[in-house]
């Protein structure tokens, strides 16, 4: 199994420019022979594109069921590439941080982020966590999702003796990134053995992104920083 992971650029509240990119990213992973690709967290609209003014975010977010989740099912189709990307969520009156994981042209699961550190302190009561983490079994292998602080605030609720997928969103300097890779890569051992981190690029604020495969603690497979790439990981 060959799994890529996209250091793509977002653009805050930029959903159409988003879809472009994650479009793009589908079948640049078909041409590598990929079955599933991997964005980070908040991809679709953008991780700071959540403003916290609940009226304003309820345009922003989208449910399960919207248009470009359908649209997005669609692209997984067409480049025959598997499909998991981190989004905002509305769920009658809920916004949550989650992911969602496209198999076979469907949205096959969907992943709520229960650590906060995702929102702001000012945020109102319909700015919510989920309570349950989200292990699933693919193509024989098994696989955990975390979303970024997931695996800092909790990460014994992450153990799995399958890989965990890490999507994450940090706008690390490249100073700062040097500094704290590895120590990401000995979080990760907290929950398995085997784990992919994949961190998106932006511009404002700047995010120079990052793709890793860990193992037993260690960065094993990475992507240079700043440069928009996949990096493909045979599983």
């Amino acid at each position: 199994m060959k799994i890529g992971l996209a250091c793509y650029e977002f653009r805050n509240g930029n959903i159409g420019f988003n879809l472009f990119q994650m479009q793009r990213g589908l079948f640049e992973a078909r041409e590598n022979g990929a079955d599933m690709l991997c964005f980070g967290e908040g991809f679709l609209q953008g991780f700071d594109a959540m403003s916290f003014s609940y009226e304003r975010d309820c345009d922003t977010a989208i449910s399960q069921d919207d248009e470009r989740m359908h649209r997005l099912e669609e692209y997984s189709t067409n480049a025959g590439v598997d499909l998991a990307f981190g989004y905002y969520e509305r769920a009658g009156e809920a916004v949550y941080s989650s992911y969602a994981v496209i198999i076979d042209g469907r949205l096959a699961h969907n992943y709520r982020r229960i650590s906060t550190g995702w929102k702001e302190s000012f945020a109102g009561k319909e700015y919510c966590e989920g309570d349950s983490v989200c292990e699933f079994e693919y193509r024989g292998q098994i696989f955990m999702l975390a979303l970024c602080g997931d695996m800092w605030d909790m990460p014994e609720r992450f153990k799995t003796d399958g890989v965990l997928i890490w999507p994450v969103y940090v706008n690390f300097s490249l100073d700062e990134w040097r500094k704290y890779e590895n120590e990401y890569a000995e979080q990760s051992l907290l929950a398995a053995n085997k784990a992919l981190l994949v961190n998106p690029i932006s511009h404002d604020p700047e995010s120079i992104g990052g793709a890793f495969l860990f193992e037993n603690g260690r960065i094993v497979q990475r992507l240079d920083y700043g440069k928009e790439g996949l990096l493909f990981v045979e599983l």
